[in-house]
């Protein structure tokens, strides 16, 4: 396999801040690497393991799990100007944005065989959004994608994944300078679903990355989205909306790291839960290090329990290692419906059932409006719908 170690980056998955290398992230058991033998596998009592059900993953945490030709089918909807390509292990593009921090995302990296690499031309405004649908077919596959922006374009990008599979994937996005882009990725799988993946995006010098991550489906879903920034000036949103129903693991694990003066980022996400044991994580961390002076970033999870059963672990992060920024904070709450709120609309002759659902769709709704998509907006508050049709009562 070639060495897509990025310039400019250690071999190890470590960096120089001041002193003796350290991993990317302290908070995960190994430091990060392309190759899954550099991984102990997890029993469980690691702390970036300890939420999520192993037995549940179907083999991928322990390399049990082997792709049979038949998980996923993969196709790309693009505009024109658009590049789109398959390409072989050896592409210089894949793993720039950074290494798997995890045994699952190095299983993913080890094991795919071809990658799928969107480019966007510098310069370019795309009009309409790029669409990569990824259907399950029922197996176990290993993916890979590249999302390239060339400098000072702009482009919204649309991962949409449906069906059934087991599915361990890594996704890249390499913000050029001045660039812009929204990604939403939408996990819509059917109920016996598992999807684990990293999401890793490398923002360039006045570049802006926007993701939007919706959960609906699947047995177990565990998204590690994370960002670094290759210059100064920066900016990262990260939002989320998850829906977690009888039964289901839904797991997102957040990393910003801030190693580069002068950069922004705002993470907002916020999840409902129903129904026994519908278990939520939510794990919000930023590391602002000791050169990325003027760094400016505040993180929020809040959870909204509709029924009893189901539970919610949210844990935000916030590490500084310099007095010299404009801003930080995080703020994480959990509760059931607002009393007053409903009292509002129950006073006003509203049924109790649709004031509930009206609470749950004004909780969702500004997260929603981050898409910027009407007709996928219009989908996914259709799903909403759908979810509460099963038990808001």
């Amino acid at each position: 396999m070639a060495d897509n170690t990025p310039a400019g980056s250690t071999t190890d998955g470590a960096i120089q801040v001041g002193g003796p290398r350290q991993p990317i992230d302290a908070r995960v058991s190994a430091p990060a690497s392309y190759d899954v033998a550099d991984f102990p596998v997890p029993h469980g009592r690691e702390e970036e393991w300890r939420f999520t059900p192993l037995e549940r993953l179907r083999g991928l945490h322990d390399g049990t799990a082997v792709a049979n030709g038949g998980g996923v089918k993969v196709e790309v909807s693009a505009p024109a100007g658009v590049t789109v390509e398959t390409v072989g292990r050896d592409d210089a593009r894949l793993g720039r944005s950074g290494k798997p921090v995890d045994r699952v995302a190095a299983q993913a990296y080890t094991s795919f065989e071809k990658a799928s690499v969107v480019s966007i031309p510098k310069d370019t405004v795309l009009t309409e959004p790029v669409t990569i649908s990824v259907q399950g077919e029922g197996g176990v596959a290993f993916g890979h994608q590249v999302i390239e922006v060339g400098a000072f374009a702009e482009a919204v990008v649309v991962l949409d994944h449906t069906g059934d599979t087991t599915l361990a994937a890594n996704v890249e996005f390499l913000v050029g300078d001045g660039a812009k882009l929204t990604v939403v990725s939408v996990q819509d799988w059917d109920a016996t679903a598992v999807h684990a993946a990293q999401h890793t995006a490398l923002v360039g010098r006045d570049a802006s990355f926007k993701s939007v991550i919706v959960t609906f489906g699947g047995d177990l879903v565990r998204l590690h989205p994370r960002v670094v920034y290759g210059a100064p000036g920066g900016e990262a949103e990260l939002y989320g909306l998850y829906f977690t129903d009888k039964g289901q693991h839904q797991e997102h694990r957040l990393f910003v790291d801030h190693d580069t003066p002068h950069c922004r980022s705002n993470v907002a996400y916020k999840g409902a839960l129903q129904g026994k044991d519908a278990h939520a994580v939510w794990i919000g961390d930023v590391l602002i290090r000791a050169e990325a002076e003027g760094t400016d970033t505040y993180e929020l999870n809040r959870n909204l329990v509709l029924t009893d059963g189901a539970r919610v672990d949210s844990v935000p992060n916030l590490e500084i290692e310099t007095g010299e920024i404009v801003g930080a904070g995080h703020a994480s709450a959990t509760g059931r419906f607002d009393d007053e709120q409903l009292f509002y609309l129950m006073a006003r002759g509203i049924p109790a059932e649709e004031a509930r659902r009206l609470v749950v769709r004004g909780f969702f709704a500004e997260l929603v409006q981050q898409i910027g998509i009407p007709e996928l907006e219009e989908r996914l508050i259709a799903k909403i719908e759908a979810e509460l049709e099963a038990s808001v009562a």
